[in-house]
């Protein structure tokens, strides 16, 4: 039998020469009911955000006992705020460093080795005796959870169903304010000396959540490697292995059988993609898109930094909040931000993603300017001042998860995790590090002018990234990430027998907004829709 009769076999979806494969494994996995290996996914690899707020959380609450007398370690109020520079400055180069390994090596063995370093790190933190050793465990600390943002949102990405992966998205990133308001509850206990000695409790709140790192190891030892990437890089047998495993446990589930997958994409595989590929994919040929995931990481780190750092300071300097209290303030502040996302992300998949983010963010733009006057006129009081922000950033939250959605959607699969690093990266080195610098002189002074302008500034850097979706925004809702952004390794054979039944212009950033089922792609290489299959009888198409 020879090679092209082989290919065109019904139920035959891998096809292979010279390091050619045919397959059928995106539209395999996008067809995919709703089962009990999806919410392995979300328990295993979606709860890393809960650790960021925990930590995140955790210092800030703890902050004042480590400056205490009888603490076990002698920090003062600056080694505070430069142990929280520190963790964000280890977040953004563990992101780089983590993310352009998870596109070459996998996303499995990063996602493991990233919490790993996590575990490790927080772990150390709770036996720090010194300040020069508990900033070097921050470091650590912030770069495992930085390479955790990377490789988790890739892999989420790349094996949840495409009708569903807005709201999975969504709702897993905003499970960082779920650790947020528990870390903040949580420290209330631990930092009580009716319970624990004063250099006893604050350790055993770091221990807490290595604790619970190490039970999210356990779970997460069972998810496996993203079958995108395997055949991408020369392994579609495991690939193929992978799917039909995850096929068998999700019919046993459901108990019917999966309809046939109707489409499938042809690539040639290569082994390594050397980085320069990668980042000039990312940022040269698609520059309206990373316009985009700039615009959007900015704004909200801007503002989210300048907030949540600064928030229980404005309270006590505005409203007379006892800082005793300032964590009930907190937990509130955080639920509220956890709620956005929750109740809004099934619309992301529904309304869609441009309606979505933009309005989303600008909505918060909106709630910044209102919250910036009446604070300036003092017509709020602490609880009203809070119930402001609190709807504030519903909105905000909801934005700022989908912009980690956007940017792990938008790009080819070979350099997905790569850009979320590099958005997160330089989002946060920008956005996170000028907003708390700001607006704590502006606290300084003392006056609510001031202040109001900050509030005014925020509201405009959010308003510019709902601007920027709004113009160059992707419609990514229930589509294929092959067909947002076709593959590097995509054969020019594929496009030539590509279905072109759809408007399609073939480029990328040609100076409008990204349009049709294959905008964006890119200049000089051919734009791939996936190829129909035959699924004769209504078989399922077996795996390999």
């Amino acid at each position: 039998m020879d090679e092209a009769t082989a290919r065109d076999l019904p139920g035959r979806d891998d096809s292979r020469a010279a390091g050619v494969v045919r397959t059928a494994i995106p539209a395999r996995l996008d067809r995919l009911p709703w089962a009990r290996f999806h919410w392995m996914i979300i328990i295993g690899l979606g709860t890393v955000w809960i650790l960021d707020g925990l930590e995140v959380t955790m210092v800030g609450a703890v902050g004042s006992r480590l400056t205490e007398d009888g603490s076990g370690i002698a920090l003062s109020s600056a080694d505070i705020g430069t142990a929280a520079a520190i963790y964000v400055l280890g977040a953004c180069l563990g992101a780089l460093f983590f993310g352009q390994l998870t596109d070459r090596f996998g996303r499995r063995k990063l996602f493991i080795l990233t919490l790993g370093v996590y575990i490790t790190a927080t772990t150390l933190t709770a036996f720090s005796w010194t300040p020069w050793f508990f900033f070097l465990t921050r470091f650590f600390t912030g770069a495992g959870i930085g390479g955790e943002y990377a490789a988790i949102n890739s892999a989420v990405d790349e094996l949840i169903p495409a009708r569903v992966r807005g709201r999975v998205d969504l709702i897993i990133n905003g499970t960082y304010w779920a650790g947020s308001a528990a870390g903040s509850g949580l420290t209330v206990f631990f930092l009580s000396e009716h319970h624990f000695a004063a250099d006893v409790g604050w350790r055993l709140s770091f221990g807490l959540g290595a604790l619970l790192g190490l039970v999210i190891l356990i779970v997460r030892r069972h998810v496996p490697e993203s079958p995108r990437w395997l055949f991408i890089h020369g392994q579609a047998d495991e690939a193929e292995r992978i799917v039909g495993d995850i096929e068998t446990s999700v019919e046993a589930d459901t108990g019917q059988p999966l309809p046939p997958a109707t489409s499938s994409i042809t690539v040639r595989q290569r082994q390594v993609i050397p980085l320069r590929t990668i980042a000039e994919t990312a940022f040269r040929t698609y520059p309206r898109r990373a316009v985009l995931g700039l615009a959007l990481f900015i704004g909200q780190a801007f503002l989210y930094n300048a907030f949540t750092f600064d928030l229980g300071t404005m309270l006590t300097t505005f409203y007379d909040v006892k800082s005793s209290a300032v964590p009930v303030f907190l937990v509130v502040y955080a639920l509220g931000n956890c709620a956005g996302p929750l109740l809004l992300g099934p619309l992301f998949d529904t309304v869609g993603r441009k309606p979505m983010i933009a309005g989303t963010y600008l909505a918060a733009a909106v709630g910044g300017v209102v919250l910036a006057v009446l604070f300036h006129s003092g017509a709020l009081t602490a609880w009203t001042f809070l119930a402001v922000v609190a709807v504030t950033f519903f909105f905000a939250s909801a934005g700022a998860s989908a912009a980690y959605l956007t940017v792990s959607e938008i790009f080819p699969m070979e350099t997905r995790a790569l850009a979320i690093a590099f958005f997160y990266a330089i989002g946060t080195g920008i956005g996170g590090i000028a907003g708390p610098l700001l607006f704590g002189h502006l606290i300084d002074t003392g006056r609510t002018g001031p202040v109001m302008v900050g509030f005014l500034i925020g509201a405009a850097v959010m308003a510019i990234g709902g601007v920027a979706e709004l113009l160059l925004g992707v419609d990514a809702a229930g589509r294929s990430l092959e067909e947002i952004a076709a593959p590097l390794t995509t054969t020019t054979d594929e496009a030539n027998t590509a279905d072109t039944g759809t408007a399609d212009t073939g480029t990328a950033d040609m100076g409008t907004a990204d349009m049709g089922s294959h905008a964006g792609c890119p200049q000089g290489r051919a734009c791939v829709r996936p190829r129909r299959m035959p699924a004769p009888g209504g078989a399922r198409i077996p795996p390999g």
